[in-house]
């Protein structure tokens, strides 16, 4: 089994690292640290410090200053938790799920998990099942259901569920051999511009500035990671469009956000002088989507020459699920992790993973990915594209290994949690929330700008110093 130092060797050379960075990395902590039967804490580690050390590589480029990189695993794993942690003035998270979220039986007794944070993906499942949105109601249409039939007919109708799977059931599907071909994080040349030199300034990504058009987990903290290194993120979002409250907070720190209509005219004339100007286009629109509103890779690299346009999608680009809707918890479901930790927890049934590390350790590789792409565009010049996925991440993750007897390692306790809390002003009221494990020597990693309600700002750029 692989050491974290190794994993983060391999993940680190795939995208052109060069080896002799690693020296300034110091991996701290041991395995496990969550009740789980997989790598959970190691891919925590991982994810953060393949990030940090992006940021300080970048800083040498820069600078001509090497610094080293610290990330303790226990501090990795509860910032991959971060949104459980947060207190705003105070006051715990509310109930993260919607009252017919959840698990739910079949009539060929099989398990699907229901995604319906939001209505209209509940309006969905109730328009297939034609049922109210009551647990027990739901429950009795479900039995009347093939679990497979029913996760096709709920994605027809634009709903977001999954059949739990085993894994290796998971693996003779067509989409997870066509998975198999694809690496953890693709950055690809799709287009010709001359190198940009780097902007002035006393942080890594000082200067640069990153449209963030992501909600709910994984691209929120994405932007979260490169803003913690200084760059100007800008955080886009519809006035209409559904968010989770929490996530928006604790995702938000050290961004600018504003409310654009992209499906308007102006909206979209707006995002395209913002993503003209900008050196970092971050996405985790449902694929296609921003395509058919003109903004494409191929269509946002000839606007600006030169860009780094980040895509997150759930399932990945290849294969015949690249255009499902999904979240963390349902890939867990679809891709065997809900029930090989139900088996490994001695469980009848699903369970989940202790984090959803899924999401996380993919926002850190999109932050990753975002800046070794930056990096090669600086030194060869071109325009670029990352691509990131949940489906990928998990496949890396399972592939990682697992833990024996795992399910005997205790939960976090509060106090061990207390020494990476901090406290910080906002625009919500006085937050308690997690700093960022990935420690640097002398770039300190930080949220210059407070989280604020959306909609904030007004959509354009701050002037570089």
């Amino acid at each position: 089994m692989q050491s974290p130092g190794e994993i983060l060797k391999d993940i680190w050379t795939s995208v052109g690292g060069e080896v002799s960075a690693l020296e300034a990395v110091k991996l701290t902590g041991e395995e496990p640290q969550l009740p789980s039967s997989f790598r959970v804490a190691a891919a925590a580690q991982v994810g953060v410090a393949a990030a940090g050390l992006a940021a300080a590589q970048i800083w040498k480029w820069r600078s001509g200053q090497g610094q080293d990189v610290a990330v303790d695993m226990r501090h990795a794993v509860v910032e991959c938790r971060s949104e459980r942690y947060l207190r705003v003035d105070g006051k715990p998270p509310p109930p993260a799920w919607d009252v017919i979220a959840g698990i739910y039986n079949t009539g060929d007794r099989r398990f699907v998990r229901l995604h319906t944070n939001f209505p209209h993906h509940r309006d969905a499942v109730c328009k297939v099942l034609n049922c109210e949105p009551e647990r027990d109601r739901v429950q009795a249409a479900l039995l009347q259901w093939d679990g497979e039939a029913f996760e096709t007919a709920a994605y027809a109708e634009g709903g977001v569920v999954a059949l739990m799977r085993p894994h290796d059931e998971w693996s003779a599907t067509p989409h997870a051999r066509a998975l198999a071909e694809l690496p953890l994080i693709s950055i690809e040349k799709i287009g010709e511009a001359a190198p940009k030199p780097w902007p002035k300034g006393d942080r890594p990504l000082a200067g640069l500035r990153v449209l963030d058009l992501s909600r709910v987990i994984a691209g929120p903290v994405a932007g979260r990671a490169l803003a913690a290194h200084g760059a100007d993120v800008l955080l886009i979002s519809g006035p209409d469009l559904p968010g989770i409250p929490w996530l928006t907070i604790d995702t938000g720190r050290g961004k600018l956000t504003s409310f654009v209509e992209l499906r308007s005219e102006q909206g979209s004339g707006v995002l395209r002088e913002l993503l003209a100007q900008a050196d970092i286009f971050s996405q985790g629109y449902r694929p296609r989507a921003l395509a058919k509103l003109g903004f494409a890779p191929e269509a946002a690299a000839k606007i600006n020459p030169g860009i780094v346009y980040v895509t997150l999608s759930a399932y990945g680009h290849a294969g015949p699920w690249a255009e499902r809707r999904g979240f963390d918890s349902l890939v867990q479901t679809a891709t065997g992790f809900n029930h090989a930790e139900g088996q490994a927890a001695g469980i009848d049934g699903p369970k989940e993973l202790p984090a959803q590390m899924l999401d996380h350790a993919t926002g850190y590789f999109m932050a990753f990915g975002a800046m070794m792409a930056k990096a090669r565009q600086s030194r060869e010049g071109g325009s670029w594209h990352v691509r990131v996925s949940l489906a990928q991440t998990g496949r890396w993750l399972w592939n990682l290994g697992r833990v024996a007897d795992g399910f005997k390692t205790s939960d976090l306790p509060g106090e061990t949690v207390t020494p990476f809390i901090e406290e910080v002003a906002s625009g919500f009221g006085p937050l308690r929330s997690v700093g960022h494990a990935a420690i640097l020597s002398k770039t300190p990693a930080f949220w210059a700008r407070p989280a604020m309600p959306l909609g904030s700002h007004p959509p354009q750029w701050p002037a570089r110093g």
